[in-house]
């Protein structure tokens, strides 16, 4: 498998500070999870951060740090997150699970346009987290669309194309606030891929207007 497209730099300094929200992590870190490349840059980053961790002055801690640690501890631990559904991990053509998805639970595939299906990743950690596997159909167009932020989108099985450039499994698309674009399915077969939004999507047109109430990625 060749990857062609990859995480931002940027992108890569916010997962390994931390400061991803939920489902764009966990798309990246699908993305990394099948790319050494893009591990090794995380980790050239990560070792930066820590220089720079060591540099930085220390602070005192407060003087009731130690008893309001100790009284965390004491704290009941919570109840482990519910196991996934039945049938969690289960996705066509064979694909096996990413690993960053596999204690998530993977929703049924619902009808949102013609040759058009999405299914709700639940994260246990973070139930509020918005992440979907969206499943388009040979030689298929997705809707024009737009978004109120950047879009994450990593392509498990398949391929489709945009005014941008054609990806593949493995590849990762980030299209910002600023990008309008309408992805089509290439027409060997259909295309799985894993998405998340920082924001929400915008769809053009008479027709995505109509849809829009109807469609939450």
């Amino acid at each position: 498998m060749t990857i062609s497209h990859h995480p931002t730099d940027e992108t890569l300094l916010r997962h390994a500070a931390g400061h991803l929200p939920a489902g764009p992590a966990l798309v990246v870190a699908t993305h990394l999870s099948g790319c050494p490349a893009c591990r090794s840059r995380l980790a050239a980053f990560e070792a930066v951060g820590g220089m720079m961790l060591e540099e930085i002055e220390p602070e005192a801690m407060a003087p009731d740090a130690f008893a309001a640690l100790l009284h965390r501890l004491d704290r009941p631990e919570p109840p482990p997150p519910p196991a996934p559904a039945p049938g969690s991990g289960r996705l066509p053509h064979g694909i096996v699970l990413p690993e960053p998805l596999r204690d998530c639970e993977i929703g049924p595939w619902r009808w949102i346009g013609i040759g058009i299906r999405a299914s709700t990743v639940t994260v246990p950690q973070n139930r509020e987290a918005r992440l979907t596997l969206l499943r388009v159909g040979p030689d298929r167009k997705l809707p024009e669309h737009g978004h109120t932020g950047t879009e994450f989108t990593q392509v498990l099985f398949g391929s489709f194309s945009d005014s941008f450039g054609r990806y593949g499994p493995g590849d990762l698309t980030e299209m910002g606030a600023e990008v309008e674009h309408q992805p089509v399915v290439d027409p060997e077969g259909e295309c799985i891929c894993l998405a998340a939004l920082e924001g929400e999507m915008r769809l053009s047109g008479w027709l995505g207007r109509l849809i829009q109430p109807f469609i939450r990625l």
